[in-house]
This record gives C-alpha cells, sequence and structure tokens, in this order.
C-alpha cells in the first residue's frame, strides 16, 4: 500500500509504525471472510480493510467524524484478521493508533462518554466485589440484559498451602474475575499444587486491557508500570520461574507490555524481561497431563449415551485471544486430548463468541448475534460440557445456554477432586 503520512504523523514514533504496517498490506481482501463484525454487518468499512483505510486517511491529513469512530469501536479486537493475512500486517497495532487519534480529534457524545467511564472506573473498582454480590442475590429480578452479566455464584473452595514447594509461580490478581469467577484462581492453585506447583495469589493488579480499550490508554500503561514494579522483585530475584495467566485475555495484554513500553527509557527492559516469563496456564499444565490423567476421575457422560465412565464429550472454545493473539489453541487442544477430553469439532471456531471485554456492553446487539451464532454452531455437537479460557467468554456464552461452560482448569480441578485417594500405607 502506497502511503503519503502528513507532515505531523511522519516523524513520531506512532506514525513511524503505522506507515509500516499499512505499506504491508496488499488489498487482498481475506480478512474480510473471517472478521465478524463484517460477517455480521457486510459493510466493508466494518472490516479490518476498510478499517486501515479510514486510519490511512487520517494518517495523509483527512479529518476523521463520527463515523470513522464507529466503525473503529466496532471492532472486537479479536485479530483473527492477523491469523488470516498472507503478508502478516499487524493490524491489531494499527488499530490502537488509529482509535488513541480518533479519541483525540472527535469528541464522543456525552452519554457515551459516561458509560465508558462508568465501565473503567466500575470495573477497576474495589467496589466491584461487593455491587456483584449484591447483583447475584437479587439476580432472579433483574432485567434480562442485565441478568446476563451477573453469573451465577459458585462457591471457590479450600486452598493449599503451597509455600513449600521449590517451583513457585505468580497469578495476576485481574480485575474482575476473583469476583466474577472466583473458582478459576482457586482451581489452578489446586492443580498446580497438585504438580508440585505453589502459586503466589493476589500479586498486582488489573493487566490494564479495560483502559486500554475504552479510551485511556494512558492510564493502562500506568497500570502496566504498577504491574511490572510488583511481579519484578520475584522475577529479578528468581523467587518465581513464571507469571502465570488463567485469563486469556489479560495473558494476551500483559505479552504486549514490552511492545506498548518500548520506548519507556524506565521500563522498556523489565517489560521484555517481565514477557518472557509470562505463560499461559495450559504452557505449565501441558508437561504433566501424563501425571495427571493417570490420577483422574472417570467422568460420569448422561445416562442416554450408555457407558457412564466415557471420556467427558467437551467442546471447546478457543477464546481469540488465546488462538489469534497468543497462537496457543494447539497447544491447549492437545492438553484436553491429553486429559481425555473427547473434544467435539463445531463450525466457526476461529470466530469471535462477541464477548471482547466490555464489547457485549457497548455493542450488545453484535455481541449477542456472535455469541447466538456460536452457541448454534456448537449445538450439533451436542457436548456434555462446554469449556474455554477467558472469564468474558465463559460468562458471555453461558448466558444463552444451558449446557455447562466452564473454564477448562475448573472442570481438570473437580475430576481431580473427585478421584479416588490412594491409599495409606500400612
Amino acid at each position: 500500500m502506497q502511503t503519503q503520512i502528513a507532515s505531523w504523523a511522519r516523524d513520531t514514533d506512532f506514525g513511524r509504525e503505522a506507515d509500516a504496517i499499512l505499506r504491508r498490506c496488499v488489498h487482498c481482501g481475506f480478512c474480510t471472510a473471517t472478521c465478524p463484525t463484517y460477517q455480521v454487518l457486510g459493510d466493508e468499512l466494518d472490516s479490518p480493510r476498510g478499517r486501515i483505510y479510514l486510519i490511512k486517511q487520517m494518517l495523509e491529513g483527512a479529518e476523521p467524524g463520527p463515523s470513522t469512530q464507529t466503525h473503529l469501536d466496532r471492532c472486537l479486537t479479536c485479530r483473527n484478521c492477523e491469523t488470516t493475512c498472507p503478508s502478516g500486517v499487524q493490524y491489531g497495532h494499527l488499530l490502537d493508533i488509529g482509535r488513541d487519534l480518533v479519541e483525540q480529534r472527535v469528541p464522543r457524545p456525552w452519554r457515551q462518554r459516561l458509560k465508558r467511564a462508568l465501565l473503567r472506573k466500575g470495573l477497576n473498582s474495589p467496589l466491584f466485589a461487593p455491587a456483584l454480590r449484591l447483583g447475584q442475590a437479587v439476580r432472579g429480578i433483574l432485567p434480562a440484559a442485565l441478568r446476563r452479566k451477573v453469573p451465577q455464584r459458585r462457591k471457590a473452595g479450600a486452598l493449599p498451602d503451597t509455600r513449600g514447594h521449590a517451583r513457585q509461580v505468580l497469578l495476576l490478581a485481574g480485575c474482575v474475575q476473583p469476583a466474577l469467577m472466583p473458582g478459576i484462581d482457586a482451581a489452578t492453585v489446586r492443580v498446580l499444587d497438585a504438580i508440585g506447583i505453589g502459586a503466589r495469589l493476589g500479586v498486582g493488579g488489573c493487566c490494564g486491557a479495560v483502559n486500554f480499550h475504552l479510551d485511556d490508554q494512558a492510564a493502562a500503561l500506568r497500570q502496566m508500570r504498577a504491574n511490572i514494579d510488583a511481579w519484578w522483585p520475584a522475577v529479578r530475584d528468581g523467587e518465581v520461574e513464571a507469571i502465570v495467566m488463567n485469563a486469556s485475555g489479560c495473558g494476551a495484554m500483559v505479552k504486549e507490555y514490552a511492545h506498548h513500553l518500548r520506548h519507556d527509557a524506565q521500563y522498556a527492559e523489565r517489560a521484555a524481561r517481565i514477557v518472557a516469563v509470562v505463560r499461559d496456564v495450559s504452557e505449565i499444565v501441558a508437561p504433566h497431563a501424563a501425571e495427571l490423567r493417570a490420577r483422574l476421575a472417570a467422568v460420569p457422560r448422561a445416562a442416554e449415551e450408555g457407558d457412564p465412565h466415557a471420556p467427558v464429550r467437551a467442546a471447546f472454545h478457543p477464546p481469540c485471544t488465546l488462538q489469534h493473539w497468543q497462537a496457543l489453541r494447539p497447544k491447549t487442544e492437545a492438553l484436553l486430548a491429553d486429559l481425555g477430553y473427547e473434544l467435539q469439532p463445531f463450525n466457526e471456531q476461529h470466530l469471535c463468541c462477541g464477548s471482547a471485554g466490555a464489547y457485549s456492553v457497548l455493542n450488545p446487539g453484535i455481541s449477542l448475534s456472535l455469541r447466538d451464532r456460536k452457541l448454534a454452531a456448537i449445538a450439533p455437537a451436542r457436548p456434555d460440557i462446554i469449556l474455554s479460557s477467558n472469564v468474558g467468554c465463559i460468562g458471555h456464552l453461558q448466558s444463552g445456554t444451558a449446557t455447562p461452560v466452564r473454564h477448562w482448569i475448573e472442570s481438570l480441578d473437580e475430576r481431580l477432586a473427585r478421584a479416588p485417594k490412594p491409599a495409606a500405607a500400612p
């Protein structure tokens, strides 16, 4: 793609980065075939190629307006287009640049500003957990739109004392997962304990994704630096071997800290060191799959299926942040198969489910359309359980189906808990 970057952007860091990304695009249109919003809306400007043109026009001097902002807002940041692109266009980074520039130039209506500010502040607030518990207590009388966002409360269970393990890791405290689905962190600690790894909970805070994708990149960068400060002593001194992520959305963001802080003289080197030790929980558990499978309880199937101890029939929904951002779908699916899950294939596994963090609140129509499309694709597989690896996807899918939707680490933890205990030595 030929570019003529305007003088106000040409010699800036973002201008040079955008120019390099734009020049890789060859207009092929492969991205339109895998873009969720284009599949739903059928509008070229709601495809990666269309948004690339909008950003290019702005960088070349055209003044953006509300229409440009709307089309960029509608992107789910799933990065499916990057997986598809034969030219290696880093669309996600270009979109970050475009959104930030549009936010500076196009004033939002006050209702949009208020909603986005409430989401940013609310999801990062210590009041989020008590507010959620109140919502769970009255969930039955909430309007349907709000009830979808309030998961039923499930107990997390007791945590083992893992300080004695020679191998230690850090677990991100997160902003919403400990309140929304505390069982995920608890299950992670128990599973890691079962393979001889101790997990330190509650170190650091929100990864920054909420602020970053809701028009406050400066606040997100502050959160990134704060997390690096919190994690750095344990990483620097070799007290932990990894920072483990059990929410693929957080993992995807943290693995980009080095990119976002590359021009920060104080944090660039530390960010790169931090990113080097970030691991999705599947990467930690995978080498121990055979050991764990030997200890698992059989998972009963529905009575009409015959054999009550056949492997569990599961549909795995790979979150976009796992498969497109981190390329960890094959590893996770191989792990689940090694653990005895009978994975059922279904159409459109590559497409976003429509959750995308706060997207489902800001764009409910598109979000629900994608959710229902995903569940309709899964239904013919008739799974006993739907597994995933991101809190947002799990809650979003569960709001549209009676089939249990769980993080795979929770399901694995439940199977370990039901396994017969070894007989005590005489």
